[in-house]
């Protein structure tokens, strides 16, 4: 016999159907990831712009600027009257003088108050910048001093007067020689000055140029009758920067490559709130909150307009050109 065929096995509807759905999940992930991207980049842009969108000088946006030595006296003081007026700063410490500039350049910073003339007419000269002084503060004068005699004018015909041979402050000296009509040089003095300008035959001394630390010691030789000596090195030589016969200030020519100034980028030199600030930091208090700091060395130079500043810079700048 023929077995039987046994029917086939009808087919179960109630079985669920298998549908891979590997790349809608992903397809949707990729658009949740990018709606939350741009919203925390919108979210981001909305939260910083905020600063940026305050007017400058505003307690979200405010005035920064670099300084060395942030907690001194100077600019706690000036920093209170400042808010006090309704203008909010950042006073930014910086630990040494060759960074400050290229954050003001940069944007980093809105201004800075660390230099004098001479080292912001070499910044610019070398680095081909055009940052601006829009106020001064003051010099710290350099003086003659000498265990010989009293006044500058009892120094004599032939007399030897010691300098520093540094860069910087050998030219200083020998402007400060030639204010005292210790010195005529062949031409005009400039920052960069150098003994090798001095005519000697029309001068009423010899200047002897020696390192900085070391003019201060000559004083005790009996052939020395004076020294131009650095304000590093006056304390360290038991003097008092009271004792010097003779110093330079704020309004002589050759003071002025040396008065420290406030410096802004070109295109900020006639912001009105950066303007007030100056003139909030040439108030009688701040300055002599600076003078005490200073231990009564300081000369200012709060009288120079921005314009007559920049025409100095502008001279000196002349003159670190045709160095080069």
């Amino acid at each position: 016999m023929t077995a039987a065929t046994q029917p086939a096995t009808p087919a179960n509807n109630n079985e669920p159907v298998r549908v891979n759905h590997t790349v809608r999940n992903i397809i949707i992930t990729i658009v949740v990831v990018a709606i939350v991207a741009v919203g925390a980049f919108f979210g981001y842009r909305s939260f910083a712009g905020a600063g940026e969108s305050a007017a400058k000088g505003t307690k979200d946006n405010p005035v920064k600027i670099g300084v060395v030595g942030a907690t001194n006296p100077e600019w706690v003081k000036f920093k209170q009257k400042a808010e006090a007026a309704g203008i909010y700063v950042d006073i930014i410490d910086f630990q040494d003088y060759t960074s400050e500039n290229p954050a003001l350049d940069s944007g980093e910073l809105d201004l800075n108050e660390f230099q004098h003339l001479l080292y912001l007419a070499n910044y610019n000269v070398s680095n081909n910048k055009d940052l601006q002084p829009i106020g001064g503060t003051a010099i710290y004068p350099l003086g003659v001093y000498s265990t010989k005699v009293k006044s500058i004018d009892d120094i004599k015909q032939g007399d030897t007067v010691t300098i520093p041979n540094d860069e910087t402050n050998q030219a200083r000296a020998i402007g400060v020689l030639k204010a005292a009509g210790l010195v005529t040089l062949k031409g005009d003095w400039t920052a960069f000055s150098t003994p090798a300008d001095i005519d000697e035959a029309k001068s009423k001394v010899k200047v002897t140029p020696l390192k900085a630390e070391q003019v201060a010691t000559t004083l005790k030789d009996p052939t020395i009758a004076a020294g131009v000596i650095n304000n590093d090195y006056v304390a360290d030589a038991g003097l008092d920067p009271k004792d010097a016969i003779y110093q330079d200030n704020a309004e002589s020519e050759e003071a002025r490559p040396y008065i420290n100034v406030w410096v802004a980028r070109k295109a900020d030199v006639n912001n009105e709130t950066y303007k007030k600030l100056i003139d909030i930091f040439h108030e009688k208090d701040v300055l002599d909150a600076l003078q005490e700091n200073s231990g009564g060395t300081a000369v200012f130079a709060d009288k120079f307009s921005a314009e007559e500043l920049q025409g100095f810079l502008k001279d000196i700048e002349k003159d670190a050109k045709a160095q080069q």
